[in-house]
């Protein structure tokens, strides 16, 4: 049986024997895959050409707001939308009806559109 005050000294013979059998091994081994890694990371590094902004991208306008209101409806159909949802943005200009609140497009007759996040 061995004894836990052992284990130290029988770490450090075993540790022994493998560097005296393997150490030089294990060092050259060591070397070469650090010596590949720094060379394959330089290799990378000269071949990645480098970054030049010739213009600034056109930034898309952001999003005007009707002076009609918030809330859009079309006049033939029951929903109603913030602006910038995909049913609105498919409504006739001639044919939007504007409303200054979701209480009172409700008022009007019509129910939220369900595909517009965020209407209640």
């Amino acid at each position: 049986m061995r004894n836990i005050a052992e284990l130290p000294g029988q770490i450090k013979l075993w540790v022994g024997k493998v560097a005296e059998e393997w150490g030089i091994a294990i060092i050259v081994f060591l070397i070469a895959l650090g010596s590949f890694g720094l060379g394959r990371l330089s290799a990378i590094e000269s071949v990645r050409p480098p970054v030049s902004i010739t213009s600034a991208a056109a930034a898309s306008a952001p999003f005007s707001m009707s002076a009609g209101g918030l809330i859009v409806a079309s006049r033939a159909g029951e929903k109603y939308f913030f602006p910038w949802c995909s049913g609105a943005q498919a409504i006739v200009e001639k044919n939007k009806i504007w409303f200054q609140s979701e209480e009172a497009a409700r008022s009007a007759g019509y129910a939220p559109a369900k595909n517009c996040k965020g209407l209640k």
